[in-house]
């Protein structure tokens, strides 16, 4: 039976039904007290179901509160249901392979006759049902036919509102005065305001401006329950570029001060904190912020006066009010959003869009979000005059924070069902967490928010919802795909979190625990999601407890200081219910064995994933994994697990598969016939046999692989190894849509020179390591869009051609490697790009996402028409090269990228001059000024070691 979609209005009604039906086929032979009792409940929740739907679409200020109680009462019935049959289900089941079920099945047909146990609680809960269908009665709550909601699939708008926030040159001008009128005085700035006035916007402005004269620089986030050390810790590692991160995690506070403070003393630093809730926060953070006079430079933002003031008390200070937009920076804000220009807003429309603005009192957030909530409907003035009327009801005395809320609560009660569970999902998220799309979307597919039968159309309507939600603004977009249409990580505004948490932990869809403990609806004894947010500084057994006899159905747990959590494990995973263990750590060591236990009792898991938390002497999946016979995603990545229990190719169900690249996999993968995605798999560490079947799974589109060096190969079992390799891999090339091959990606060309005929539908492809020259065999693969490439040493003017040939390439990465024997020489331009054969107008027609990362001599030239959609270019140069290039040192050409809208440059400054370094950043800080769009540039300065991958 396909899963229905759960909801934070329904709860899981729709699931209840459907499993209730099921129960009366012929599967299962009931006794018919029993059988009776199943029938009533199915068809007096079907009723009920209509009336919370019908209550779905009212806004909570056109519910009376009796009607509200008996919603919820009903919801958490819903729930209960179905831990009821679940629990049936699988007491009257085995794991395993489908064989299996279906003869024990048979076997217990006279065991099913007799169950007393069923009918007595289906006796209780049917009570229960009655009870509450009587008192619909008596407070005559109506179903009614609720008007169908048409899924919004427009492409998503990608919140550049929020980015490029509109009225900022002058704020941003004004603060960079202030901290650049006394040259080498430590300063201190504080912009202060209301929540949603773009503080955040504005600092990040003023410090990607200046960020490039600093020796170090960090860039950190507080929130209302903030874990000093931790944020320490966080600080500690962006400015001394990770340096420490091994020897925090056992450091004490004071400790921690010291240590920043002694690699502080005599650097200029550019310090970010944003969002300071604390008088007590900040003085943390300033003992460890040596005032050195070396023209250090701290920004601040908080919402309050008195911290701001806090902030600034010493010499070289200044507070900063952050300033409501003006009428024109709002209406263009607006109309931006709307219709493009306030030109194109039809002329009917401008008297009322004047009168909404103005209940925005200038906050961008207020006046991006009421127009993601008018995007979605139609543009007639009556539509617009009644969300004005709605915005006016907060009352006009109300202060801007009011307002703000009550749009919120106007976007909120437009959305349609599916969309506010999905919504609402986002607070087991902590405040600032870059949320990954991806992740978010299969959790949401878990928790069956999503409804549908074929689980990869449900996949694809949760991309649609979370653009939908994106579109709304009541999500933003981090980071976007190359080709503009795919958000890979968001976030949710702090404000817009604020408001989601109070609505979830309202209708008891999500519990929190965080550092103020457990949230408001945790006295309501029935848990059914819940979110760790904070590290745990109580005894963890006491959590263990409260998981354990809860009711709970998934479980997130973010943080790095919850080992106690995850070494008692297998005490909490017995929960029936449990759908989703979610465990997010930052690299942390955890001291002991991790078992996981029984899984018999967790059978109904869809999703599990440990990820980025180390054991110091390992960590064993359960031996019986076979009976997670639902589950869909197992994600162990980054746990030093190192072996996986021969069951687990048992998981009829499993599409996703992750391991870290020293986990052993057994015999028989080719049995999980389901599986789509498998990675990182290191051959040289897994058997033949295993290899060889790696062939027969059918289904398999993402694969990522570490192949080691060829004598590695080969010395492990002479050449049958080598072989079995080549012989999958060629059979699965012409199935897969991403592979990624790291180490000794040269094999490749065996297995790719036999795909002929037909282009492979292959859209994403990396070879790193150890490539002597592009591949011609990567001309055939007329489908890729995305292409990462390390190469060694000189490239010739045929790999330029290559890849420049690739008719639908939207993204591509290039690493340059010193050649095998060093660089060759220090004559011009050895790297892949020879000045006399520059990228030309032909080829790279649709290039959006441009990178290059040179760690040998390298320059590079574009020639008119290069390029024509490139939009983002990204480069890491070596210094010392800039003036063996001629005239316009590393980079020629820049003018004549027509679309090009954003530069990343990385400078390697090892063995380099200053002069060096200031001309290179000259040259494309210049280009890029003349440049007709005026690109974003963004310089950082660094030394970095060959070898060592630094993002730019």
């Amino acid at each position: 039976m396909a899963e229905v979609m759960a909801s934070a209005a329904t709860g899981v009604m729709g699931s209840v039904i459907g499993k209730l039906t099921a129960m009366l086929g012929e599967k299962y032979q009931l006794a018919r007290d029993a059988e009776d009792g199943i029938r009533f409940l199915k068809e007096e929740l079907s009723t009920m179901d209509a009336v919370l739907q019908n209550l779905a679409e009212k806004d909570d200020d056109q519910i009376d509160p009796l009607a509200k109680d008996w919603r919820s009462k009903v919801r958490e019935l819903s729930y209960d249901i179905e831990d009821c049959i679940d629990r049936f289900r699988l007491n009257h089941s085995h794991g395993g392979s489908k064989a299996n079920f279906v003869r024990k099945a048979v076997r217990k047909v006279k065991i099913l006759l007799q169950d007393r146990g069923l009918a007595e609680e289906i006796q209780k809960l049917k009570s229960l049902v009655i009870e509450q269908s009587e008192r619909a009665k008596r407070y005559d709550i109506h179903a009614a036919s609720p008007q169908p909601v048409l899924l919004d699939l427009r492409a998503p708008a990608l919140f550049a509102e929020a980015r490029d926030l509109v009225g900022i040159d002058g704020p941003r001008k004004e603060i960079i005065e202030l901290l650049t009128c006394e040259e080498m005085q430590h300063k201190v700035v504080s912009i202060y305001g209301t929540a949603g006035q773009g503080k955040t916007t504005l600092a990040m402005e003023v410090y990607r401006k200046i960020t490039e004269a600093f020796d170090c620089r960090a860039f950190v986030s507080i929130s209302q329950t903030p874990d000093i050390k931790k944020l320490l810790r966080d600080i500690l590692s962006e400015i001394s570029n990770n340096q420490f991160d091994d020897q925090t995690e056992r450091w004490e506070m004071e400790q921690l001060i010291r240590n920043m403070r002694d690699y502080l003393i005599d650097k200029r630093y550019l310090i970010l904190i944003d969002d300071i809730w604390s008088v007590e926060a900040w003085e943390h953070i300033e003992s460890a912020l040596p005032r050195n006079d070396n023209g250090s430079i701290v920004i601040t933002t908080t919402r309050s006066k008195t911290i701001a003031k806090s902030c600034c008390a010493g010499i070289g200070a200044h507070m900063y009010e952050a300033q409501p937009l003006g009428d024109d920076d709002s209406q263009r804000l607006f109309f931006k959003r709307l219709f493009c220009s306030r030109e194109d807003c039809p002329q009917d429309l401008r008297e009322v869009s004047s009168d909404i603005l103005k209940k925005c009192g200038g906050l961008p957030l207020a006046i991006i979000s009421i127009a993601g909530l008018l995007a979605n409907k139609r543009q007639t003035v009556e539509v617009w005059v009644n969300t004005l009327k709605s915005i006016s009801a907060a009352g006009d005395k109300d202060s801007h924070i009011d307002k703000m809320k009550r749009i919120l609560l106007l976007s909120y009660f437009d959305l349609p069902r599916h969309l506010k569970s999905c919504l609402l999902y986002l607070s087991v998220f902590p405040e600032d967490y870059l949320i990954d799309c991806r992740e978010l979307i299969l959790l949401w597919v878990a928790e069956a928010l999503i409804p549908g039968q074929d689980r990869e159309s449900m996949e694809q309507l949760g991309r649609s919802y979370l653009n939908d939600l994106i579109n709304r603004s009541l999500v933003q977009p981090a980071k976007v795909g190359a080709d503009g249409s795919t958000v890979k990580t968001c976030r949710v505004h702090d404000v817009i979190l604020e408001f989601i948490v109070s609505k979830a932990v309202e209708d008891n869809f999500v519990t929190i625990w965080n550092r103020n403990g457990f949230s408001q609806n945790y006295t309501c004894n029935k848990i059914r999601r819940l979110s760790i947010q904070e590290d745990i500084s109580g005894p963890a057994e006491e959590m263990v407890k409260t998981i354990k006899h809860a009711h709970i159905r998934s479980i997130n747990i973010f943080g790095c200081n919850n080992s106690g959590l995850v070494k008692h494990a297998s005490k909490f995973l017995s929960n029936q219910v449990l759908r989703v263990l979610n465990i997010r750590g930052p690299r942390v060591a955890i001291d002991g064995e991790c078992y996981l236990g029984q899984v018999k009792r967790i059978s109904q898991m869809k999703y599990f994933g440990i990820i980025n938390i180390s054991f110091s002497r390992g960590c064993a999946l359960p031996e019986d994994l076979e009976k997670l016979q639902h589950l869909e995603t197992l994600d162990i990545s980054n746990t030093y697990i190192s072996k996986l229990p021969a069951s687990i190719i048992q998981l009829q169900r499993l599409v996703r598969l992750n391991v870290g690249p020293l986990v052993q996999l057994p015999d028989g993968i080719g049995n999980l016939q389901a599986l789509e995605e498998l990675s990182t798999i290191t051959l040289s560490f897994q058997s033949v046999k295993f290899i060889q079947g790696l062939s027969d799974l059918t289904n398999l589109k993402v694969l990522k692989i570490f192949w080691m060096d060829a004598t590695e190969v080969r010395d492990v079992e002479g050449h049958e190894k080598e072989k079995a390799c080549i012989s999958s891999l060629t059979k699965l090339f012409t199935r897969l849509r991403q592979f990624s091959v790291e180490g000794w990606p040269d094999a490749t060309l065996s297995f790719m020179s036999l795909c002929v005929g037909t282009p492979p539908p292959l859209q994403r492809l990396v070879l790193g390591g150890n490539l002597s020259a592009v591949p011609h065999q990567i001309s055939s693969l007329l489908n890729l869009t995305r292409l990462r490439i390390d190469l060694w040493g000189e490239v010739s003017k045929e790999g330029i051609n290559i890849l420049a040939s690739l008719p639908i390439l939207v993204s591509l990465t290039v690493f340059l490697l010193p050649g095998k024997e060093g660089e060759s020489s220090s004559l011009p331009i050895l790297g892949i790009f020879h000045p006399r054969h520059a990228i030309k107008s032909q080829g790279f027609q649709r290039l959006a996402k441009f990178t290059v990362r040179c760690w040998c001599e390298a320059a590079l030239e574009f020639e008119p028409g290069a390029m024509p959609k490139l939009q983002r270019l990204k480069l890491v140069l070596l210094a010392r090269c800039q003036f063996k290039y001629g005239d316009g040192g590393l980079v020629l050409g820049l003018q004549n990228l027509a679309g090009l809208k954003y530069v990343g440059l990385l400078i390697d400054c090892e063995a380099a001059t200053s002069d060096e370094v200031d001309s290179l950043e000259d040259d494309i800080r210049g280009a890029a000024g003349v440049h007709h769009n005026r690109p974003i540039v963004q310089v950082e300065r660094m030394k970095i070691f060959h070898g060592l991958r630094v993002q730019p």
